[in-house]
């Protein structure tokens, strides 16, 4: 099984730069970022080939969540050569994001 990247402020730039990724912002004491955990482990096994998965936890880390404009969570970011190309917000199905993160490969 691929895991999901924990990214912080300080590697972002760097997570994001060379790979088509979707990164999560998330918090622990979030009920739909929970559901979203075990989603995320699969989808990160479906797409290691093709997409870098990647979460990063709003509580631990404020400047990239401010930069994008996160004001709800859970939401998810496709990045493609380091540019935000698709947003989505809330629980999502793995079959769903699959289609989004292939949309943008």
């Amino acid at each position: 099984m691929w895991k999901v990247i924990e990214t912080t402020d300080a590697n972002f730039a760097n997570d994001i730069a060379a790979w088509v990724s979707i990164v999560d912002f998330w918090a622990i004491w979030c009920g739909p970022c929970q559901v979203m955990i075990p989603r995320l482990d699969e989808l990160a096994t479906k797409m290691w080939t093709k997409a870098k998965v990647m979460k990063m936890n709003v509580d631990e880390n404020g400047q990239v969540p401010q930069t994008f404009w996160i004001r709800a969570i859970p939401t998810m970011i496709i990045f493609k050569d380091g540019k935000e190309v698709d947003r989505v917000s809330w629980i999502q199905s793995v079959d769903f994001l699959v289609s989004k993160l292939e949309s943008h490969i």
